[in-house]
């Protein structure tokens, strides 16, 4: 004997749905961002105490500045 089961969403459940829709497509968003070799140098300068920075000529302050240049 075979047994099988439905799953099946109603109508009540739409906003349901729609959240995971953007849930997936933010997801996939923060994942392309993470990606990006700019973030990935923001997140590596971010990690240096202030004496590294210093040692650079940076401040905390100028790290964004500094990797985005002309996109702030």
């Amino acid at each position: 004997m075979a047994v099988s089961t439905t799953h099946s969403r109603s109508l009540t459940a739409l906003p349901g749905v729609v959240a995971d829709i953007f849930t997936g497509i933010f997801d996939a968003l923060v994942r392309v961002g993470e990606a990006n070799a700019k973030v990935r140098q923001i997140n590596a300068l971010s990690a240096l105490s202030d004496a590294e920075l210093a040692a650079r000529g940076m401040r905390r302050e100028d790290i964004i500045r500094r990797v985005m240049g002309e996109w702030v």
